[in-house]
């Protein structure tokens, strides 16, 4: 059976729902002895027949009569769709490109994720110097009633581990945001510095990405991220953030 199961999620991450159902309304009028000529028609590729020929050699191991192959099918194509749907992933990268990969540029990512904030934006940073871009879509964010938090490295005057005052920066070029520091680190986290680069927003969206905030980072380094759209992770990460600040991990500067 777990054979089948594997085929029939093979059929439905490839295959169009359109063509699922088609496969299934098809199955239905057939058994496993004549399904390979029966189905042979439904699809268009090498890939996608390929699939559809395992899912017809992995039926003819099992008891698994038609109709039932048919509804695993159907529920299995719904599963997946409802689930693409609620939440996508796209690949983040800056650097050298290549023709096998499509990606978003990290500013890009960044600015969505900052422009889609209604109530809540928190972004944290090993360091952040000033990208206009980045700082004109924060105030612009912190005008239209979005509450931001940023959690920054400190400076080595302050017991930090950078070379400048990033948050006294920050403090002056995004007035209206919550800076944040890790302070206190209790073992095992003496020495700690804060690498984290994340952006979230709403508990709707976030980017995790090794870009720091610079303008080398959005233009000239190789930078790799992911952005998500719904889901739990995006939930997760904003709940994350906020109860380092209400189990004080973090405190406001």
């Amino acid at each position: 059976m777990e054979k089948l199961l594997d085929a029939v999620a093979a059929v439905v991450c490839l295959v169009s729902p359109e063509k699922v159902q088609a496969i299934a309304n098809r199955i239905r009028r057939t058994d496993f002895t004549i399904a390979a000529d029966s189905l042979s028609g439904v699809v268009g590729t090498p890939a996608a027949a390929g699939v559809v020929h395992q899912l017809v050699d992995a039926w003819r191991t099992t008891a698994v009569s038609a109709e039932e192959l048919a509804s695993m099918l159907l529920a299995a194509g719904h599963v997946f769709t409802k689930a693409a749907n609620q939440q996508s992933t796209e690949l983040v990268w800056t650097g050298p490109t290549t023709p096998f990969v499509s990606a978003r540029r990290t500013e890009q990512a960044l600015l969505q994720v900052i422009n889609a904030a209604k109530q809540t934006l928190f972004i944290t940073s090993f360091v952040a110097y000033d990208v206009s871009t980045i700082v004109k879509a924060l105030n612009a964010a912190s005008e239209r009633g979005v509450v931001i938090s940023m959690l920054l490295e400190l400076s080595q005057d302050h017991g930090g581990s950078i070379s400048f005052d990033a948050i006294g920066k920050m403090t002056a070029l995004v007035p209206a945001a919550r800076l944040y520091a890790w302070r206190e680190k209790a073992d095992p986290f003496s020495g700690g510095r804060v690498h984290a680069k994340v952006a979230a927003a709403d508990g709707r969206v976030c980017f995790i990405t090794s870009a720091n905030l610079t303008g080398h980072a959005m233009e000239k380094n190789m930078e790799a991220g992911v952005l998500i759209s719904g889901g739990s992770i995006p939930q997760l990460m904003m709940q994350h953030l906020d109860s380092l600040v209400g189990m004080k991990f973090i405190a406001r500067v």
